[in-house]
């Protein structure tokens, strides 16, 4: 699974640079989030996680599933949030009602807007 992080003043933006995150895909994806995560664990609490999705155009349950864990692997006050998805990416978050769980936005957001 190839991830690019990008620090940020205020949050580390994760990019997915896939075109999908399928069953195939759903662990390898958790482990490399898993990896990212680990190495950049800050001092204190508090953590903004943006993961970039605007490369994937194919997310199903597993996929779901898998980024549901991720946001289970961040410790207590950290966040996940989500951009720039793809319309078929953004309708399963929508269909499945996680985006009143997730913080959806529209593109990567510069550090001076969040």
């Amino acid at each position: 699974m190839n991830l690019q992080t990008h620090p940020r003043d205020g949050f580390l933006l994760v990019e997915v640079a896939e075109d999908r995150i399928d069953a195939a895909a759903a662990i390898q994806f958790k482990e490399a989030m898993r990896r990212v995560l680990a190495a950049a664990r800050p001092a204190e609490g508090g953590r903004r996680v943006m993961l970039d999705l605007g490369r994937v155009n194919f997310l199903d349950s597993s996929g779901l599933g898998a980024v549901v864990a991720v946001m289970k692997l961040l410790a207590p006050g950290d966040r996940l949030e989500l951009a720039a998805l793809t319309p078929p990416v953004e309708r399963v978050f929508r269909l499945t009602r996680m985006d009143s769980v997730f913080t959806l936005h529209p593109a990567v957001p510069d550090a001076r807007t969040v």
